[in-house]
């Protein structure tokens, strides 16, 4: 049967709606070649977990063995659309190279054994160094990948049962921005918007987010509006010409690191063409005064100059941003991992409190995450928050925490913070932390500047636990390495970006005697004899419907609570936005719909920090400033970046996303049709810099900044001059390590700088500065980036990336593509 082909098509076909109408469906179905729908024994419902976006599926079984998905048509979020990584990223989990058995290290090496032998490994080094050393010597990198029963149960035994504060996830290179930044606005986490404001925006502005590759479902619902009757308009803010920007009416491409500036001049465009919304201000906000005071310095000249853009497109932005009826803004990386990261992200909060755009169709903001579970380990204090979205600042949120655990408040580590990850390895590698239990995530390739990362985690001194589905290149560092199950192996929910729940079912068996993260983390606290402050083993759960029942109990009375939901409901609903509980039974679509924040001083999640220093505030500095905990506008200066362009290093080097990978290509690098649509990394030069470099298409270039080298061959596209684009998927577990002398040059963090955002923590993966190379002439193959999106050539000559036309659309109404 003719069908699309997702490779070349990511978006699939156009399904026109006007504004306040509702998307028409579509479902996507993709099966293995010889299968037919006939031939499935059953459908599993679950959601996507190669990105954030959540789309809902059905994954297809036959004989025992996950044979394709197909779209859930009714569910909220997706429609029934799939993307590329969806349609193909199962294939991962029958990859030969699974890992099946626990390895331990002997004699420098490691080799298979046991369960028991490997747990009793780590049970017996963790109560060494909790007798010796005390609990800070312990610590846990984990993902946002998991489901939440597992980052609820990771949660509790580093923080109530271990007592240890070195807790954090990945997510941390991801979304601690959009936490962060969520929290100094309204007092909590959480998105004020939802997906469903696409249906009803008049203007959309997407703020360092390449949605067409990051999330390629809501990028198709965006698309469906444009092709729609009154379609709505789109700020683009990105460097690179990206699908989002050749859509947009405006399209910024401002310098690397400088979004303060550019939002400052907006801002203060909005305050002087009188386009605020004062009531709104008035009555829901704190901080106006202050605003107009620092923006008042941010004339678009002055940011022009800063940031590198004529001043007349400043102004037409901020004109689209004035002119708004509902206005829609999404944040992502080009924010979040740059110079400021959290204090250019405050700014777009800052526009929507200022014009009144939330708690209405069509006006919010998403402070968008990049994993697909990153939500969970925010609300479960898996990544460097506590669970429950608590302010470990607050004793009261220490002791209610600790009474819905049943444990002594004092176990709670609430000196400071919980060690954000950079932190985790800089104690990893001076030495005080000893043990670091790492989970589904990969630091080797994915932290920057990884010849010190690589270092520390091989340190002798550490003792390094991973668990994980593949032999990454974290685990072979490790000393002993634990099989992990999958998607599809096992049952639990996770939480999109614009807080819809679903419930993940298990398909099939895991291969050999791989287990599920929540077992594992179980066994482990079994074996330590956890106990709570009743003698009961701690945690009290058992199993994935055990341990959602007490994540309800405990996030019961907070923003993010899930006490109305129920597997029974999300099995029959499929997807459901929290807060869903006795008040909203049906869930919630969006938050500060009355204009109450979750911001007064007894109940938010943070008080807060400096935006430039990242000095903590105390409660009550807080207090003082916010009493009826209303909204806050907050101003920032520029600050330039810590690491600029030179002589000596010329370019600006920012790296990214494709659309075909995931992470550090652990599952889709496995997935035939995504390898093939972009099997290499590459290097994004502008026109004007390959002209005066001497490089053409695919000649093979050398980037270098102070800490390491990546080769690769050159994609001459349309990326601003002065800035140099290296995706950062790629890793060495699929190809020659190192070169003669030992030096590995294929992951785009072999360059970027140890350096972090003040207030977030972020690493920041934007602002390195590097000088650029013609190694040699090319032997006449293009470079092997895609075509189909923000790596497009210039060169028209080379041939259109391209997979094979194997999947069935069928729109609302029937029929077929």
């Amino acid at each position: 049967m003719p069908s699309r082909d997702p490779i070349a098509e990511p978006w699939g076909s156009r399904t026109p709606y006007g504004p306040g109408r509702r998307w028409p469906a579509r479902v996507d179905l993709h099966l293995a070649e010889g299968v037919g729908p006939e031939d499935v024994d059953r459908w599993v419902p679950s959601a996507s977990i190669l990105h954030s976006n959540g789309d809902a599926l059905d994954i297809a079984v036959k004989d025992g063995r996950i044979v394709g998905v197909r779209g859930r048509g009714e569910d909220r979020v997706n429609r029934g659309r799939l993307g590329p990584k969806d349609l193909y990223g199962w294939q991962a989990n029958h990859s030969p190279d699974r890992l099946t058995r626990p390895l331990v290290r002997r004699g420098g090496k490691l080799v298979e054994t046991d369960w028991d032998t490997a747990m009793g490994l780590v049970v017996e080094r963790s109560r060494r160094l909790l007798d010796e050393q005390g609990a800070s010597a312990l610590g846990f990198y984990t993902s946002g990948q998991l489901f939440l029963e597992e980052y609820l149960t990771l949660a509790a035994i580093a923080h109530g049962a271990i007592g240890t504060n070195h807790l954090d996830g990945n997510t941390r290179l991801c979304t601690a921005t959009a936490a962060t930044a969520l929290k100094a606005s309204f007092g909590c986490d959480g998105q004020p918007g939802s997906y469903g404001d696409i249906d009803h925006a008049d203007v959309i502005a997407l703020y360092g987010h390449n949605m067409a590759e990051t999330q390629t479902v809501l990028w198709s619902r965006v698309l469906d509006r444009l092709a729609g009757p009154n379609p709505p308009r789109l700020l683009c803010v990105d460097p690179r010409p990206t699908p989002v920007a050749a859509h947009s009416a405006v399209h910024l491409a401002p310098r690397p690191g400088t979004n303060v500036a550019l939002m400052n001049a907006i801002q203060h465009e909005l305050i002087r063409t009188g386009r605020v919304d004062h009531a709104y201000v008035r009555d829901h906000t704190v901080g106006y005064g202050e605003l107009v005071r620092v923006t008042d310095d941010y004339p678009p000249e002055r940011a022009a100059e800063i940031c590198g853009l004529p001043a007349e497109r400043i102004r037409e932005a901020a004109a689209l941003l004035g002119g708004a009826e509902r206005l829609l803004s999404t944040v992502l990386q080009g924010f979040y991992q740059s110079n400021q990261a959290t204090a250019a992200a405050v700014q777009v909060n800052n526009v929507h409190l200022l014009r009144g755009m939330l708690g209405r169709p069509g006006a919010g903001v998403l402070q968008m995450n990049g994993q697909p579970t990153a939500q969970n380990t925010r609300e479960c204090g898996a990544d460097g928050d506590l669970t429950g979205f608590r302010n470990w600042n607050n004793d009261a949120h220490i002791s209610d925490l600790a009474a819905a655990w049943n444990l002594d408040p004092m176990r709670i580590p609430h000196y400071a913070p919980p060690t954000h990850a950079m932190q985790i390895m800089r104690y990893a590698e001076k030495g005080s932390i000893r043990f670091l239990w790492i989970s589904a995530t990969n630091p080797a390739v994915s932290l920057p500047e990884l010849r010190r990362i690589r270092e520390t985690l091989a340190r002798r001194e550490l003792f390094l636990v991973v668990q994980d589905v593949f032999m990454t290149e974290t685990a072979e560092l490790a000393d002993v390495v634990l099989p992990a199950a999958t998607w599809g192996e096992k049952t639990g929910t996770f939480t999109n970006s614009d807080r819809t729940v679903h419930l993940s079912e298990k398909a099939v068996e895991p291969p050999g005697e791989a287990r599920t993260d929540l077992d594992i983390f179980l066994d482990y606290a079994r074996r330590m004899n956890f106990r709570d402050a009743d003698g009961r083993p701690f945690p009290q759960w058992h199993d994935p419907v055990s341990a959602f029942e007490a994540w309800k109990r405990v996030s019961a009375g907070r923003p993010c609570d899930y006490s109305g939901l129920t597997y029974d409901r999300l099995r029959d609903t499929g997807g459901i936005q929290w807060p869903c509980d006795a008040e909203h039974p049906d869930g919630t679509e969006r938050l500060y719909t009355d204009g109450r924040f979750w911001a007064r001083p007894e109940e938010c999640e943070s008080y807060g920090r400096d935006l430039v220093t990242g000095a903590p505030k105390e409660e009550a500095e807080y207090r003082a400033a916010n009493p009826e905990g209303l909204a806050m506008l907050k101003a920032v200066e520029y600050v330039p970046p810590h690491e600029g362009p030179d002589g000596e290093y010329p370019f600006t080097l920012i790296t990214g996303r494709t659309l075909y990978h995931f992470h550090t290509r652990t599952k889709t690098g496995r997935a035939p049709e995504l390898r093939r649509a972009a099997p290499e990394v590459w290097v994004e030069v502008s026109a004007a810099d390959a002209l005066e470099a001497g490089v053409h298409e695919g000649d093979p270039v050398e980037v270098r900044s102070r800490r390491g080298v990546v080769r690769a061959r050159a994609r001459v596209g349309g990326i601003r001059p002065g800035v140099l684009f290296v995706p950062f998927h790629y890793g060495y577990w699929d190809t020659d390590a190192a070169d003669p002398d030992g030096e590995r040059d294929r992951a785009a963090n072999e360059l970027s700088a140890t350096d972090w955002d003040p207030v977030s923590k972020q690493p920041l993966f934007k602002t390195a500065a590097v000088r650029l190379r013609r190694v040699g002439a090319g032997d006449g193959r293009p470079s092997p980036a895609p075509t189909t999106t923000a790596s497009a050539p210039l060169d028209a000559e080379v041939a259109a990336t391209r997979g094979r036309p194997d999947t069935l659309e069928e729109p609302d109404g029937g029929g077929t593509r």
